[in-house]
């Protein structure tokens, strides 16, 4: 296997390429951001730093809700990459299976047989920690807008008991999606740096939500 730095470096260079065109909530920066944070989460919790960085960067790179719902390609492109730079078998799959399980509708699959590792809550905690607080907020809105979602209808209350193919068919208002995901991962994170960096995202939130909600209703 090349050196670790090269094989980081040539992973990022490939994830740039694959997400050249994507939506701006799945992009490279939205990479970055996971990679950087599974990066401050690794400071404090013991675990294998290349699998880490490797899911962390090769997690989205086939996002199946940019793929017909496919939920084969992402970690099958993730295999292929990595056997190309010569990456141990071992390695392979255990990234492989993190881009398999750390989706959030994957959480509400009622199967007792689930993956787990020390790598997947990392890079699991600095996904969902990009999903919430102020880029969380941008990126859902972001992501309703590349849908044609309405912002908010209050006669469409939100779904608080989705199975996954419900989650993975919605099409419900952006405003819903706070309730039905967002405001649920601050008590699903990991790591005890997870939940502490959760807390202020988590209360920024609510606070956009009861603005939002004045300024919805005109009230003072």
């Amino acid at each position: 296997m090349m050196k670790e730095n090269q094989l980081i470096q040539n992973t990022i260079d490939f994830v740039k390429k694959e997400l050249q065109h994507a939506e701006g909530g799945h992009d490279w920066f939205h990479i970055e951001r996971v990679f950087n944070t599974s990066k401050l989460l690794l400071k404090h919790e013991q675990a294998d730093a290349m699998v880490v960085q490797l899911a962390a960067l090769l997690h989205d790179i086939a996002d199946p809700k940019f793929h017909g719902g496919d939920e084969s390609i992402g970690p099958k492109t993730a295999e292929t990459f990595l056997k190309s730079k010569s990456v141990d078998g071992g390695t392979i799959h255990h990234v492989a299976n993190i881009i398999k399980h750390m989706s959030f509708k994957n959480s509400l699959e009622t199967e007792t047989e689930k993956f787990t590792s020390k790598e997947l809550q990392i890079v699991q905690d600095a996904d969902r920690l990009d999903a919430i607080g102020a880029i969380g907020i941008a990126r859902a809105f972001n992501y309703g807008g590349f849908k044609n979602r309405e912002l908010h209808n209050p006669d469409i209350p939100p779904n608080l008991d989705m199975t996954k193919e419900e989650y993975k068919k919605s099409k419900g208002p952006t405003i819903n999606h706070f309730y039905e995901k967002l405001l649920l991962l601050k008590d699903k994170m990991n790591t005890k740096t997870g939940k502490k960096l959760a807390e202020e995202r988590h209360q920024f939130m609510l606070d956009y939500l009861k603005q939002f909600y004045k300024e919805w209703n005109g009230d003072e």
